[in-house]
């Protein structure tokens, strides 16, 4: 794959002419490109900005990371999913504290070694944070490749990626890599969109792209279909005692580790199958009732959820803590599936 030599100087003055003012991008030091691109990993731009705000607040720098408390790292992170990404930014931020004297290491290679710090990532730290010129291929910059230079390959292929970055590694810009990096990125979100028709009206590569020219943006770039997601049935109890409610910590392991629930079984209970599992748990309830179904969607699972709500006569000796709503809204990190579930 070869990407045409003057890509740099036509992106770079379309992203000079007008870019979205994003918070990350106002000081652009190793440790805010890094939160913000872990954050901004399956998540929208607009979704991240209050959070990317908040944790900046908190916790300002690399140590203050590295010894947060778990509960704040979690409600801190609470809303974004896919909580394996902040548990290993803490064990990166860990590991710059032991290794690298509370400062993230300058080359690609030291980076890339940090726990879920990928290729991109360690690419976008290395590109924006340091200057260096080195791509940050993710989906977005591989729908510009594949449409530019019309290639027909699957982009989700692991070999392809790693073609059309030595291609786009030959042409990046030594002296404004930080900017190429985000010209590509922006161009991807705002103009080679995702989702829908691409405008190549706006777009300042039109001129470039064989498959604007040619007509095949409709079929590029190339992707291999997914296989259908896993449906899981739950039941999950709201179990109200007095003027507190039952959570539980998640195993270890899979899933949402480590992180507050409200009680669950699998599949969807009947009403004696319910109330035999309250027995189970030591619990009594004077009333109960099926509160209707929930959906939440991970990228591989979808959780169908029965909601049962019961008021606890008695709930002494339980295997759960008994918190308030002020303390579920402002200590408990609750992921949104469990969340959908009070709604």
């Amino acid at each position: 794959m070869e990407i045409p030599s003057i890509l740099p100087k036509k992106l770079l003055a379309w992203y000079d002419q007008g870019h979205r003012e994003l918070p990350w991008r106002s000081n652009p030091t190793p440790y805010w490109v890094w939160v913000s691109e872990i954050m901004l990993q399956q998540t929208r731009v607009e979704a991240v900005k209050p959070y990317f705000a908040r944790f900046m607040q908190e916790l300002p720098t690399i140590k203050d990371l590295a010894e947060a408390e778990e509960d704040l790292l979690m409600k801190l992170w609470e809303g974004l999913g896919y909580y394996r990404r902040v548990r290993n930014l803490q064990a990166a931020a860990k590991e710059i504290m032991k290794e690298f004297g509370g400062e993230m290491p300058r080359s690609y290679p030291l980076i890339r070694s940090l726990p879920g710090i990928g290729e991109y990532t360690a690419g976008a730290i290395a590109s924006i944070a340091f200057g260096l010129p080195r791509p940050a291929v993710d989906g977005n910059v591989l729908r510009v490749l594949s449409r530019v230079c019309e290639d027909e390959r699957d982009i989700l292929k692991q070999p392809i990626k790693n073609d059309m970055t030595r291609a786009l590694l030959a042409i990046y810009p030594k002296d404004r890599a930080g900017d190429f990096t985000q010209s590509l990125m922006e161009l991807g979100a705002m103009v080679c969109v995702p989702n829908g028709a691409p405008k190549c009206e706006e777009c300042p590569l039109n001129d470039l792209c064989l498959a604007h020219l040619r007509g095949s943006t409709d079929i590029i770039p190339v992707k291999t279909a997914k296989k259908p997601r896993k449906v899981e049935k739950m039941t999950v109890f709201l179990l109200k005692h007095q003027d507190q409610w039952a959570v539980r910590k998640r195993g270890d392991e899979g899933l949402l580790a480590g992180l507050w629930e409200f009680p669950n079984q699998k599949g969807f209970l009947k009403e004696d199958e319910a109330k035999a599992q309250l027995k189970e748990w030591g619990i009594e309830a004077s009333k109960l009732s099926f509160a209707g179904k929930k959906k939440h969607i991970f990228t591989h699972i979808e959780w169908q959820m029965q909601v049962c709500l019961a008021d606890c006569e008695k709930a002494e000796k339980t295997p759960f803590l008994w918190v308030t709503e002020e303390q579920l809204s402002g200590e408990i990190a609750l992921p949104t599936a469990f969340k959908k579930t009070i709604k």
